[in-house]
């Protein structure tokens, strides 16, 4: 998407301050754990004040776009754009700066094709995703804010193989530039335009013939659009997911064969519900084929001044669950902080904003409106950024856990229970942020190396016979499975089975309702699952109490504490960090650089559209398993770090933090 603001400039300043850009060892982890960034239209003209803009405003990792593969015209011939990428890429360098070029994926532009003989779908048709119809993927200015009247906005199949081949030349070329990065947007199959949303296209006849290739069906005539019944659609599902996947795969080969250190990043707005299922491009999949994915998350409300205290907890839970996806690669956030809303100081919004990402460990994007570029405060960027800077290893070095209750995140249900995964996943999550328990997001790639001690199983409707045999065998080990809703009634093509594998786990018979085992093989079945049940429960009441900051009467804060309560009791479990605040308060607990961390964000008193500035929270307690000589450390969100004072008894070190206000990490130091 064609997202930047054109008519921001950059204040030049001395070229002196080249010379003060940070530098950092990249031997623990690579640049793109560190950036904090923004967007820049890029042309010859503008290299010098991109670079010096950069530079004065403490970004880390700039983003330069000319949409390279973008327009028509310059995908058959980018000289032109060679040659301003090649210049950006030089003075970035000398100036110690990571730089990344924005270009499309599969989406085109032929500007003023009503007065042009050719243009991408007059030379090349074919080429272009069809519906079910036959009715071509093709747009003007009326569809998105960035096709401009008189434009004509293609969407490609990726199997469109003489474009996908000319497509990956360019990228090779991007990448021999030298250029730190090869970000792609918009990876997507055709669903997301209006009247386009129910299409499941492509039915192009490239995309077609591979799926039959495939599968031995014929797409158009062999499956029922829509019907998650039907074997076939679940394979053109699959199939959808799995070609986006390749063609970023293909991407990152391409852009490493001429230039081994060049990053591929994918640019996707799917987060984890539903659409990731409808435009293909699926985060989990996604983070094993590139090196970063930007994030342009906005759940809850467009920007940070629209969300409130319910809709934060929603936002966290996303950025938590692409950093348990990423496995230890960079997550970007390309979210949207102020969009003139009249009763919310820009300023107030972006430090809601950056201080949520920075404490879920997510990198920040800053941007005016909902373009890509400039900022809608740049003193306040300036400031934040480089405070962000000074303190970056405490944001970005690797998390890990301590003694977490693990939540299992099933990549195969969303696809096909979507909206009953989602709910019943956030309200457990919700349920832990808001009691400050430790967590730990476990997915089938992580799921064997699981250490916590209880594992819970949120209507995970759709499990694999591998999942099934890890799910037994932690059980085997004295694991807590907390098992809920539909868990394992199919399996992983939807099918339902005969016997569920997680009940035969669990030895039990679900007609008998909730039940409960302490013996040597500890569970919790429970038929109704309560993430479902608390995720309607907070949406219901959460903000009203938040707004004035009083939790202890109400029914939400009693069915949360309830819950996990009764999870650690059956478990015998003590939670090895202890926090006590209000639920408004989300935390994370990790252990980072060896020591342990507890991160928290403050959402009190937030009103969407209404107030930005958190009520303050007092006499936060935190108790570390630790020596009596250890020492604590707090560190404001925008503030300098401080040593604070705690009572040590039998192990235990307790400290009361006086008044957080918008956030703070605190840690243990031994």
């Amino acid at each position: 998407m064609k997202k930047l603001d054109w008519t921001i400039t950059v204040p030049v300043i001395l070229l002196v301050l080249l010379m003060g850009c940070e530098q950092r060892s990249t031997a623990e982890q690579n640049w793109t754990h560190y950036v904090r960034t923004s967007g820049h239209g890029l042309s010859l003209g503008a290299v010098d004040d991109i670079i010096k803009g950069a530079t004065e405003t403490h970004l880390f990792g700039i983003e330069v776009d000319n949409s390279l593969t973008g327009y028509y015209e310059s995908f058959l011939d980018p000289t032109a754009k060679l040659e301003a990428i090649n210049a950006v890429v030089a003075t970035a360098h000398a100036a110690g700066h990571r730089i990344f070029l924005y270009t499309e994926g599969l989406e085109t532009i032929t500007s003023d094709a009503d007065q042009k003989e050719h243009t991408f779908f007059k030379d090349h048709p074919d080429w272009v995703q069809r519906n079910i119809a036959g009715e071509p993927a093709i747009f003007g200015g009326e569809s998105a804010f960035w096709i401009r009247e008189g434009d004509e906005d293609v969407w490609i199949s990726p199997y469109a193989q003489e474009w996908r081949d000319l497509y990956m030349e360019r990228v090779r070329q991007i990448a021999g530039t030298g250029i730190d990065g090869v970000y792609v947007d918009i990876p997507y199959w055709m669903t997301h335009f209006d009247g386009w949303e129910d299409s499941w296209a492509s039915f192009d006849d490239y995309t077609v013939a591979a799926f039959r290739k495939q599968t031995g069906l014929n797409a158009k005539t062999d499956i029922r659009l829509g019907d998650m019944n039907d074997p076939a659609f679940i394979q053109w599902i699959n199939f959808r997911i799995r070609s986006i996947t390749d063609f970023m795969a293909d991407v990152d080969r391409n852009a490493k064969s001429v230039n081994p250190k060049c990053m591929t990043i994918a640019e996707i707005y799917p987060g984890i519900d539903e659409s990731a299922v409808r435009v293909g491009s699926d985060v989990y999949e996604l983070y094993e084929v590139v090196d970063v994915i930007a994030h342009e998350y906005n759940e809850g409300g467009y920007t940070a001044a629209n969300r409130s205290p319910i809709h934060w907890f929603e936002y966290m839970t996303g950025m938590f669950t692409f950093r348990s996806f990423a496995q230890g690669k960079a997550s970007w956030m390309l979210s949207y902080s102020w969009d003139g809303e009249e009763n919310i100081e820009p300023r107030q919004a972006m430090e809601n904003m950056f201080l949520s990402q920075i404490m879920a460990g997510t990198n920040p994007w800053d941007a005016r409106g909902h373009v890509m570029s400039g900022s809608n405060d740049y003193a306040a960027r300036t400031e934040i950024f480089k405070w962000i800077g000074e303190h970056e290893k405490t944001f970005y070095l690797p998390r890990e856990s301590v003694d977490p209750i693990g939540v299992y995140f099933s990549p195969v249900t969303r696809n096909f229970f979507p909206r009953e995964l989602e709910t019943a996943y956030k309200g457990i999550m919700y349920q832990l942020l808001q009691t400050h328990t430790e967590f730990q997001i476990v997915t089938p790639r992580t799921l064997g190396d699981f250490q916590g001690q209880v594992l819970i199983l949120p209507e995970v409707k759709c499990v694999s016979d591998e999942e099934v045999a890890l799910f037994s065998e932690h059980f085997s080990k004295g694991v807590t499975l907390v098992v809920t809703g539909e868990t394992g009634k199919y399996n992983a093509v939807r099918q339902h089975r005969e016997t569920n594998p997680v009940h035969a786990i669990l030895g039990i018979d679900p007609a008998e309702g909730r039940k409960i085992s302490t013996g040597d093989q500890r569970f919790i079945f429970i038929p109704e699952c309560p993430g479902g049940a608390y995720y309607k429960q907070a949406h219901q009441e959460f903000n009203s109490y938040a707004e004035r900051g009083e939790y202890l009467e109400a029914p939400f804060y009693r069915a949360s504490r309830d819950f996990v309560r009764e999870v650690l009791q059956v478990a015998g479990m003590e939670p090895a960090v202890q926090v006590d605040t209000s639920p408004f308060v989300a935390s994370q607990i990790a252990r980072v650089d060896s020591r342990l961390h507890v991160f928290l964000a403050n959402f009190t008193g937030l009103v969407a559209k209404e107030r930005a500035v958190p009520i303050p929270v007092e006499n936060v307690t935190i108790s570390f398993p630790g020596k009596a000589s250890a020492k604590v450390h707090l560190l404001p969100f925008l503030g300098e770090m401080r040593e604070i004072a705690g009572q040590w008894q039998d192990g235990v070190l307790t400290v009361v933090i006086p008044e957080i206000q918008r956030g703070a990490v605190v840690w243990l130091n031994e």
